[in-house]
């Protein structure tokens, strides 16, 4: 398990600093008219659950397809993910982590909510909440029961911890049954918490 964290700065307090002054500034755009509540609902939702995953779908699709690309994905994330024009702030440096049935990879970040942004989009509520962030490394076969996600007492379970140099995504296995599957139609199978962890890619 991995615990390394080289964050020198105390991000809870500023994260609850920025989210009042957001949420002020919120309600007075709200009170003048200038804001609808609904519209950037769907706008969140938009990028938390299909643009920003999507992006990490098609690399996962595509290393369940190309051999050779996954070799590159295992071996130097950041550069492979950029050759699909994937990178930027939150993802400049990339390590993805295969699921094998041997093994089964989970990321968390322990002191805040560093997440590979041009590859998963925003992160989830539950991943920057504190229950998450304290339980996934104490009893991660626990908080995996609670996804749904069973994983089997001979499969070591592997935490990472994701840190402001160095962020986490990982390699789903490939459902059985996809073989006759195309790149694009593996990329409707991959969900955002399987290449979190704690979740598995939907079944065809």
């Amino acid at each position: 398990m991995t615990t390394d964290h080289d964050h020198h700065h105390d991000h809870s307090h500023r994260s609850t600093d920025v989210s009042l002054r957001v949420k002020a500034i919120e309600s007075l755009l709200v009170e003048k008219k200038l804001l609808d509540v609904e519209a950037v609902d769907k706008l969140i939702d938009l990028y938390e659950h299909k643009i920003g995953p999507r992006n990490g779908a098609r690399v996962v699709a595509k290393a369940w397809t190309d051999p050779e690309y996954k070799a590159r994905l295992l071996k130097d994330g950041t550069s492979a993910i950029a050759e699909l024009g994937y990178s930027g702030v939150q993802g400049e440096d990339m390590v993805v982590l295969e699921n094998t049935p041997d093994v089964h990879n989970m990321v968390v970040c322990t002191l805040c909510s560093c997440y590979p942004w041009p590859t998963l989009g925003l992160p989830p509520n539950w991943y920057k909440a504190a229950p998450y962030r304290s339980r996934a490394v104490i009893d991660p076969r626990g908080v995996l029961e609670e996804f749904g996600t069973a994983i089997s007492s001979d499969v070591e379970v592997r935490v990472w911890d994701s840190n402001a140099e160095l962020r986490y995504l990982v390699l789903p296995m490939r459902p059985a049954g996809t073989e006759g599957m195309s790149e694009e139609q593996l990329v409707e199978l991959v969900t955002r918490d399987s290449m979190i962890g704690v979740g598995f890619p939907v079944q065809p």
